[in-house]
């Protein structure tokens, strides 16, 4: 029997923390000596963190990768380490590297670099242009990047067909959005069981800005089936023994493959990839191992959607906050769904003891706010404090009255409030040093229902890509996890900003039910006023939206970053000029 015993290390990687980063590989490979492993493999760019950015246009920066890597070499030479850092040669390369016997025996380079949606590594990187095959055990071995297994002719075709490649590690950082985890598993399923090959999937974890991985990694047979996959969310090291002679039984029975050689032989493409064969077996023969069962990793069940998304924010705002070396966190707890979702989201990722809940009534606040705000906080565990802003507004209205002679009441005195809770909460930040967490959703930050300088004020924006609603269907999942976290009513009452008599959003905006997929089908999906109303949302409603997402650009260009969860978030996904003339309608 041939097999290899496999190491998955799912980790969470800080971006430009190359010594905690590197300590943290090395701890996982002394401690796979005990564990028997052949094979060790890390995400991409594990060394330097994803995505690093315009720090790799430091030369510093560059070298201290350099050096993390060799600082690597010697730490495990009996087993085979694969790991994600930036190659320096003639320009630089998103690369994975292949240590053994205490030397880099291979560097195969990523080829195709994504540059669209958050991506942008062609401003960084140079594309690889050839591959590598490792023999090891009597088994080869092929290694790609993210990206590059995403292509059905890419280099995990070629690694297979041409390099007769029998395993294939990708080392990926892909990010997270709604529904990813089903299309990354279907397409990995596919090419495993296309190409008749294991498929060994190790994806980053961790929250990083805007952006959070959520690991998931994976070992896919030849057949296509899923053997063993990592937790959602978590770090995880998924140690799998698998049997490579389940390789050539499943080659046996899928004549595809020899068609494709042929293919290639008689249409002149044999060897249109350069490819290098490196024969790890010459220098270090493999001992004979006597037979036994193979012991499979853990196939972890996945999330459901909304569990997904829940957690996505939870590990967003944990490391958000403690990556930049921050311990608690300010929220302005008003009564309100999307305050109360921030606040349990916070006190799941932080504990209670570190949010710290402001409660700013006026004059308009109603007593059912006043009563949900303190059963709120005292269900979720975190401090609540009231400061009462009635007597601020009436100064501001007061010092600003001899300039708004003859003019009417309008949203200018509605606003003043919201831009007194924000200097409130920041003067409140900066004196103890803790991260105010603004409150708005997706669904208003893309109208521009929220005020600026006001409750758009703060240092993380937890639902800033989380439509309305969907922040009750997480309502509702947290409140099913952890019984009585959000109080009843907060789920029931109808969505108020609660700035002057008898207010309620659906005054200034078309129902959210109504709002929701129209935005969707707007910012997500690029879709026109026609093909919007082709789906049946009624004409004026269709043309309310669309000219409110227009005029506010310059808004949201001022938002604090914020989870992305979406197929398109505002933020790195959206590239809008704010001066332009072209109107959606």
């Amino acid at each position: 029997m041939r097999s290899l015993r496999v190491g998955l290390f799912q980790i969470n990687a800080v971006v430009g923390d190359l010594e905690g980063n590197t300590e943290k590989i090395r701890a996982h490979l002394k401690s796979s000596a005990s564990r028997h492993l052949h094979v060790a493999a890390f995400p991409e760019l594990a060394i330097t963190g994803y995505p690093p950015e315009d720090l790799l246009l430091k030369p510093t920066f560059l070298e201290k990768n350099r050096k993390a890597l060799s600082d690597l070499l010697n730490v495990a030479p009996e087993i085979l380490v694969i790991v994600g850092f930036v190659e320096q040669a003639d320009d630089i390369y998103n690369a994975a590297a292949m240590i053994y016997g205490g030397r880099v025996v291979g560097i195969q380079r990523k080829q195709y670099l994504p540059n669209y949606g958050v991506f942008d590594e062609n401003r960084y990187f140079q594309s690889g242009n050839s591959n590598i095959i490792l023999r090891y055990r009597n088994i080869p071995i092929g290694v790609n990047i993210c990206e590059d297994i995403w292509y059905p002719k890419g280099p995990l075709y070629h690694q297979t067909i041409d390099g007769n490649a029998e395993i294939i590690v990708n080392l990926s950082a892909s990010p997270f959005h709604a529904g990813k985890r089903e299309v990354r598993e279907s397409m990995l399923k596919t090419r495993a069981a296309d190409n008749g090959t294991y498929i060994v999937y190790t994806n980053l974890v961790g929250g990083q800005d805007e952006l959070v991985f959520d690991g998931q990694s994976l070992v896919i047979g030849p057949d296509g089936e899923i053997e063993s996959r990592g937790r959602a969310f978590a770090e995880d090291v998924i140690i799998t023994e698998i049997d490579m002679d389940r390789v050539f039984g499943a080659r046996l029975h899928d004549p595809r493959r020899r068609k494709e050689k042929l293919t290639r032989v008689y249409g002149g493409e044999w060897g249109h990839v350069p490819m290098s064969i490196v024969d790890l077996d010459q220098d270090h023969p493999p001992s004979p191992e006597t037979p036994r069962s193979l012991a499979k990793g853990a196939l972890t069940e996945p999330l459901s959607p909304v569990g997904e998304i829940y957690e996505a924010l939870v590990l967003g705002v944990r490391d958000y906050v403690q990556k930049n070396g921050m311990t608690d966190v300010l929220i302005g707890i008003s009564g309100g769904i999307d305050s109360a979702l921030v606040a349990a989201v916070a006190c799941d990722a932080l504990g209670g003891d570190r949010v710290h809940g402001i409660f700013m009534p006026s004059v308009f606040t109603s007593e059912e706010s006043r009563e949900d705000s303190a059963l709120l906080a005292k269900s979720l565990g975190c401090s609540l404090e009231t400061i009462p802003i009635d007597g601020l507004v009436s100064e501001f209205l007061s010092r600003l009255s001899p300039f708004f002679s003859g003019k009417g009441p309008d949203t200018t005195e509605e606003n003043i409030q919201p831009r007194i809770r924000g200097i409130l909460l920041m003067a409140l930040s900066n004196k103890f040093g803790h991260l105010v967490l603004t409150t708005g959703n997706k669904s208003e930050m893309s109208v521009g229902y929220m005020t600026l300088y006001g409750d758009m004020a703060g240092g993380f924006a937890v639902l800033k890509d989380v439509p309305k609603t969907v922040v009750y269907d997480l309502c509702r999942l947290r409140n099913a996890l952890r019984p009585g976290g959000i109080p009843d009513r907060i789920l029931t009452k109808k969505p108020t900003a609660e700035l002057k008599e008898n207010q309620f959003d659906t005054d200034s905006l078309p129902p959210y039910e109504i709002l929701d997929p129209i935005m969707e089908a707007y910012v997500e999906e690029d879709l026109g006023y026609d093909e919007i109303v082709g789906r049946g949302y009624a004409p004026p409603d269709v043309a309310r939206v669309i000219r409110l997402i227009d005029q506010s650009e310059y808004k949201r260009r001022q938002s604090p970053p914020g989870v992305k969860i979406s197929m398109r978030a505002f933020g790195k996904d959206w590239r809008v000029p704010m001066t332009n003339r072209f109107k959606g309608v």
